[in-house]
């Protein structure tokens, strides 16, 4: 008998905003930070051990204003680098804890906890990765299982894990519209 797998929970929040204009982590969002709706439902999620987010442009101010949900701070020094070196960090910080990391991102205020449920539980324990897809469209979450670390550390730039996806063995789970749907401009949130 095989010991259960460890999977943690990943929050990409290290970049700047700059297309929205200023810290989109902090935005209001039906009367709470947007970031923390992402870290609400990733923290809720019972499978997970742990839950990390990564935090880099407005450390400090996000540390002051959001409930970070019990997640595990993780400081993006080079995080101007782009979303390469936000992955890398969590994943690296992760590892020595987890067989694999599902990733979600902080701009996506409507992902639920059962979707990230959905795609945690979909995992086999022998793929490479687990993706959310909507209308054949793929999104987030992403589950990124142990064979992918160190294809993670070498990825530069801002590019998330997509080449990895495409080039290795994963699985996809139908989701609803939540999983493509992230908020890149101001004019998302307001009512």
């Amino acid at each position: 008998m095989t010991a259960p797998h460890r999977i943690a929970g990943l929050v990409l929040a290290a970049g700047a905003g700059r297309r929205f204009g200023g810290p989109k982590q902090l935005a209001e969002l039906d009367g709470r930070p947007l970031l923390e709706h992402a870290l609400a439902a990733i923290a809720a999620v019972p499978a997970l051990e742990r839950v990390a987010v990564t935090l880099g442009a407005h450390d400090e101010a996000i540390r002051a204003r959001v409930d970070l949900h019990g997640a595990q701070p993780i400081v993006v020094t080079d995080w101007a680098e782009g979303q390469a070196a936000s992955l890398r960090a969590g994943v690296a910080a992760l590892a020595p804890v987890a067989d694999a990391v599902v990733v979600t991102l902080a701009d996506q205020p409507r992902l639920t906890t059962s979707t990230i449920a959905g795609v945690v539980a979909a995992w086999d324990g022998r793929a490479a990765a687990v993706r959310a897809v909507h209308d054949g469209s793929p999104g987030h979450p992403v589950l990124l299982a142990r064979q992918l670390y160190p294809a993670v550390a070498r990825l530069r730039g801002d590019e998330g894990a997509r080449r990895l996806l495409v080039a290795s063995r994963t699985i996809t789970v139908q989701c609803g519209p939540e999983v493509v749907l992230d908020i890149d401009e101001r004019a998302q949130i307001v009512p």
